[in-house]
C-alpha cells in the first residue's frame, strides 16, 4: 500500500513519468474489465482511456480506503456500465434457461476429437469463459486472471462477498460442465 501511496503522491506532486507508470501497472486489470463488459471491439480503447482519464482527475479524492486496485477497477466497472448505458441489474440477469444453454453448447459442431487438435488449454478455457454469462464471465476473469480477492472483486462490482462467491461457483461449474460436455473426457481437467 505504501508503494502505491508514493505512486499516488509522485503523480500529484507533477512528476511526469509517474502517472505512465500506473497505467502500465493497471491496465491489464483496466482491459480485463473494460473488454468483458463492452462487446464494440472499436470502442474498447476509448473506454480504457477514459478511465484512466478518470482515475487522474480522481486522485486527490482517493482516501486508501481500499486497495488502488480495487479503486481503480470501480472506476473501469462503471465506466463500462455507463456506457453500454444499461442498468446494473440487466446485465447481470441470466441469459436464458438451463435448457437452451446445454443446447447451445451441445449444438455448437465441436467433435469430441477437435480438443485433441488444439494446442493450447489456456486458449481454449479462455474461449469457453467468453461464452459465459456476463457476471461469471466477469467474476473468474478477476479471480482467476488478475489474481483479486473476493473482497476487491466485492468493491469493484458493488456485489455482497456471499453473491461474489456464488457467481465463481456457478461459473466454475458452468465451464466444468461445458467443457465436458463438448470435449465428453475429464482426462483434460487432471
Amino acid at each position: 500500500m505504501t508503494e502505491d501511496k508514493n505512486l499516488i503522491y509522485s503523480i500529484l506532486s507533477g512528476e511526469i513519468n509517474a502517472f505512465a507508470e500506473l497505467i502500465e501497472q493497471y491496465k491489464k486489470l483496466v482491459f480485463h474489465i473494460v473488454f468483458r463488459i463492452v462487446k464494440s471491439e472499436e470502442e474498447r480503447e476509448d473506454i480504457c482511456q477514459d478511465v484512466f482519464i478518470k482515475v487522474y482527475q480522481g486522485l486527490k479524492g482517493f482516501k486508501g480506503d481500499c486497495k488502488l486496485s480495487s479503486w481503480i477497477g470501480k472506476i473501469a466497472y462503471n465506466t463500462s456500465l455507463n456506457h453500454i448505458g444499461k442498468r446494473h441489474d440487466d446485465l447481470w440477469e441470466d441469459m436464458g434457461s438451463r435448457e437452451g444453454f446445454l443446447e447451445s453448447v451441445n449444438g455448437n459442431g465441436h467433435q469430441p476429437d477437435h480438443f485433441a487438435t488444439q494446442n493450447n488449454y489456456g486458449d481454449i478455457l479462455r474461449s469457453e469463459i467468453r461464452q459465459l454469462p456476463e457476471q461469471q464471465k466477469i467474476i473468474i476473469s478477476l479471480y482467476h486472471f488478475d489474481d483479486l480477492s473476493y473482497k476487491e472483486i466485492s468493491e469493484i462490482t458493488g456485489l455482497p462477498d456471499g453473491t461474489v462467491k456464488s457467481y465463481l461457483f456457478r461459473a466454475r461449474q458452468s465451464l466444468k460442465e461445458r467443457l465436458e460436455k463438448k470435449y465428453q473426457s475429464e482426462e483434460w481437467l487432471n
